[in-house]
């Protein structure tokens, strides 16, 4: 029995493929890429539940359930670093939908070496330490 909580997970996982397959064909042919099958893991959440990642050699989607309950799907692009989230929702065909809730450029936030990092060494701590102990060459950064 398909309940409505599986057909929103595999309808949200449908329109991640089609998004990450509509990036795929947007790429210049002479640049084709070869698509390589991750098997696909779904992880058990608190609550009831799953989260399933999926990727390729260009983009990494993840689905899962949001706080209220709605489908959420994540898309990295990890050639171009972009962060995509939307949200879609069931129920009644007048809430039903897709909405972006939010993008962004991620290449220098991967360049971070901490931001609200609660850790009991900042990274430039440890770099240091790492340095005075003849672990890493000191200037590597």
């Amino acid at each position: 029995m398909i309940t409505n909580t599986h057909w929103k997970q595999g309808w949200l996982l449908a329109v991640g493929g089609a998004l990450a397959l509509f990036g795929l064909a947007a790429e210049p042919s002479a640049n084709a890429l070869q698509v390589t099958t991750v098997p696909q893991v779904q992880i058990p959440l608190g609550g009831g539940g799953f989260a399933t990642g999926d990727s390729n050699n260009r983009m990494i989607a993840v689905t899962g359930i949001d706080i209220t309950g709605a489908s959420i799907l994540y898309l990295i692009d990890t050639v171009d670093p972009h962060i995509a989230v939307y949200q879609a929702s069931g129920g009644a065909s007048g809430t039903q939908g897709v909405k972006l809730v939010g993008a962004r450029k991620i290449d220098l936030d991967l360049q971070l070496d901490g931001l609200n990092d609660k850790s009991e060494f900042t990274y430039k701590d440890l770099e240091k330490s790492f340095v005075d102990d003849g672990l890493l060459p000191a200037g590597t950064r």
